[in-house]
């Protein structure tokens, strides 16, 4: 967000992210392993009620990020969990 401070012509909503899908056994699997937590992961089935409706794939698209100049790289789905869970475990919040 720096970039658009220091470039107030650049305004707009974008869609932030790497750019890169990931899945929920990423996400799971970077907590444990930032928790010092051999993994255990149990899995269930979708529940009927919400099958239809649940969005199984995100991905950012940083094509208008990208198009109004600004090349900054985001962290990895890994660092950032190792970046913010000794904050949760400390109970020290951003």
């Amino acid at each position: 967000m720096y970039y658009f401070y220091l470039n107030p012509r650049k305004t707009g909503i974008y869609n932030l992210g790497t750019g890169t899908a990931r899945s929920w056994n990423n996400l799971s699997r970077a907590l444990f392993h930032a928790s010092g937590i051999k993994p255990r992961i149990e899995y269930i089935d979708m529940p009927d009620a919400i099958r239809q409706k649940y969005q199984y794939f995100t991905e950012a698209k940083l094509d208008k990020f990208r198009e109004s100049g600004c090349s900054v790289h985001f962290r990895s789905l890994e660092d950032a969990i190792a970046d913010y869970v000794p904050y949760l475990e400390h109970e020290q919040y951003l």
